[in-house]
């Protein structure tokens, strides 16, 4: 059973959530984990405009994932970062190209689920979910959040992230805050809850 984790991350912090998500996937018996990134569209000089820390060299061993590597999977689970209110531009630009995939019917049946990172409380985390799961019902997909069953999200004594509709973390203006524990709890859940039910599904 196959679990793909497709990402973007500039400055590290939705890296950090993926990592999370596959440990989280990972701890299922059975599946194979592959995490992978989209390729980036912004210039060389805007780039490094807004990675001052040269964080997106890090990420350069990480496989770029072409919609073909998908369709093989079980479950797809996207990490992409808010951009006013929205998934990225450089996610927008892989779900575009997975035309093909939808003319087949390729994703048909598959799980889907979604992680998002922004640089505020409400700097509109939800929205950028839901942006990622109207695409995912549109390939047929069935769309998997974080339950409830994570009591992490209930928390009121510190600021965190974490959705119904899939794990976030608050990055800050400046990119200065990375995820904290509670909100890398709610990714291993993510990936571990998503895993156990593409498992269920792949022996009907």
């Amino acid at each position: 059973m196959k679990v793909s984790i497709v990402h973007y991350s500039l400055t590290g912090h939705t890296n950090r959530l993926a990592e999370a998500v596959k440990q989280g996937a990972s701890q299922v018996e059975g599946t194979e984990v592959m995490l992978m990134r989209v390729a980036e569209i912004l210039t060389a000089e805007e780039v490094k405009r807004r990675d001052s820390g040269n964080f997106s060299k890090l990420f350069e061993k990480i496989p770029i994932c072409s919609p073909n590597d998908i369709a093989g999977a079980d479950a797809l689970i996207i990490g992409a970062p808010t951009y006013l209110g929205n998934m990225c531009a450089q996610m927008q630009q892989f779900l575009n190209s997975s035309g093909k995939l939808w003319r087949e019917g390729s994703l048909v049946g598959k799980v889907g689920s979604a992680f998002t990172s922004s640089g505020s409380q409400h700097g509109g985390q939800e929205a950028a979910l839901l942006s990622v799961h109207t695409t995912m019902l549109h390939l047929g997909m069935i769309v998997v959040g974080l339950p409830y069953t994570f009591q992490g999200q209930m928390r009121i004594d510190e600021i965190t992230g974490g959705t119904p509709y899939g794990a976030t973390t608050i990055v800050g203006q400046k990119g200065e805050r990375w995820p904290s524990e509670n909100e890398l709890a709610a990714a291993r859940f993510q990936g571990r809850h998503v895993a156990s039910i593409a498992l269920k599904l792949s022996k009907k």
